[in-house]
């Protein structure tokens, strides 16, 4: 017994040791919270407003606030209206500095109390320890602004830190102002009861503003991280497709290879072994190879996949384009196409890419410019493909513009189609209120090599 007596003591001595370092950790060394200035992202729009209410607020309570330092019948002293300006001063910096304004709140609270002792009769002895009531030629007024004015810094304080650290601020003005109105008795003091509703209201409405004020910052956050997640699952969905699109393209190729490789032997009258040998090798390449690549990006099939006979149709390309207008023609929408440059053969990937980006812009089109006309042109030129769409002004809202929110996955498509080809797109208003979509795609180096 007497062993977990003197456990309890030595626990208690420690607790004790550390209560200076944590009240000092919770009452002025931990920051507060920051609320962005005016101009950054989330900076509260109401801010300006609330400090020209509290500074107008301050103003009015300086003026009271004199009233209550000065006997009724006495002339004003300087030292209670400087005291009176300080008091409202600190409840205006408490906007910015909210932990050092409610500790100069307090110590003025406490200077306070000593002016009004000095200014009493001198009947009333001093230090403040007399029970002597003061003159009934002396009257004072309860310092109902005092009391506003330490609620108003202890509001400010409870917008700005945790409550735990909110309610230790509490508890020390309960207790200073308990102190006082103990000490000093002939003094006015405003109840312990009031006293305890103005600092409780304080502190409740601080924490549950600041509690607001964190949990919608939380939704922004929140907001923000699900727009970012839904711009990746789209742009990773778009890059599955091209690859699904391209997958199919490789492996025509890597199936062509393989059924010439077979049949040219049959081409060639008493062919070599080494031939035989060669083109064998070739074959068994080019299957392994399919094998291979049909394993790889096969996963990047959805479970929704397309049928058997859309996945084995051929990819389209430019040669395509003049049934993709006329399709859109007959949807109501009036569409030009013009070619300009000498045509020559292009890598599949270039053709099916611009084919896409067309049938893509001319979608947008019909969804976000009812109305509109369009113009289709496709520019040849020796170091590649030059696709222009460009659209007048719509004569009607689209109701699809008024609802569509978040990422455009027809624009990010035309862009990631870009990129793979080393090219440029270029997006954005036309002059005359309509839209223009233009990509350079180049057809040197690397591309040559595509399929």
């Amino acid at each position: 017994m007497g062993a977990l007596t003197s456990s309890r003591a030595v626990r208690l001595r420690a607790a004790v040791r550390r209560a200076p370092r944590a009240l000092y950790e919770e009452l002025w060394a931990a920051p507060a919270d920051r609320v962005p200035r005016m101009g950054e992202a989330g900076a509260p729009v109401w801010r300006p407003v609330f400090l020209v209410m509290l500074v107008i607020t301050a103003a009015g309570v300086t003026v009271i606030r004199t009233v209550e330092l000065s006997p009724h019948g006495a002339a004003v002293s300087g030292l209670a209206v400087l005291l009176a300006v300080a008091q409202s001063a600190v409840l205006v910096a408490g906007m910015s500095r909210p932990m050092g304004a409610w500790w100069a709140a307090t110590a003025l609270t406490v200077v306070s109390v000593l002016v009004v002792v000095a200014e009493a009769p001198s009947e009333l002895p001093y230090p403040l320890v007399s029970m002597v009531p003061l003159s009934p030629r002396v009257l004072y007024p309860s310092p109902f602004a005092g009391a506003a004015l330490q609620g108003g810094a202890l509001f400010l304080l409870a917008l700005r830190v945790r409550p735990r650290r909110a309610v230790a601020a509490l508890v020390l003005s309960m207790a200073l102002a308990l102190f006082l109105a103990l000490r000093t008795p002939p003094v006015p003091h405003i109840g312990l009861a009031a006293s305890v509703l103005v600092f409780s209201t304080a502190l409740v409405l601080g924490t549950a503003l600041r509690s607001l004020r964190l949990a919608r910052q939380d939704l922004v956050d929140q907001v923000e991280l699900t727009a970012d997640e839904r711009a990746r699952r789209t742009l990773l969905e778009e890059r599955h497709r091209i690859a699904r699109e391209l997958h199919d393209v490789v492996a025509h190729h890597m199936s062509v290879i393989s059924i010439q490789a077979q049949v040219a032997p049959h081409l060639v009258k008493d062919p070599s072994d080494e031939l035989k040998e060669n083109l064998t090798g070739i074959r068994e390449n080019a299957l392994e190879a399919l094998a291979e690549l049909r394993r790889v990006l096969g996963v990047l099939r959805s479970e929704e996949a397309p049928s058997q006979s859309a996945r084995h149709t051929p990819q389209p390309s430019l040669d395509r384009l003049g049934a993709l207008v006329a399709s859109v023609r007959s949807a109501g929408m009036a569409v030009t196409l013009a070619t300009t440059g000498e045509p020559r053969p292009l890598p599949p990937g270039v053709e099916l890419s611009a084919y896409r980006i067309v049938q893509e812009a001319l979608s947008n089109v019909m969804r976000h410019a009812p109305g509109a006309s369009a113009r289709v042109e496709i520019g040849h030129q020796a170091a590649g493909l030059t696709v222009r769409v460009t659209n007048t002004a719509p004569l009607r809202p689209s109701l699809a513009s008024l609802a569509s929110h978040g990422v455009r996955h027809g624009l990010l498509g035309m862009r990631e189609r870009t990129t793979m080809l080393g090219g440029d797109l270029a997006t954005g208003p036309a002059p005359g209120g309509g839209w223009e979509v233009t990509a350079i795609l180049p057809v040197t180096g690397d591309t040559e090599d595509l399929p």
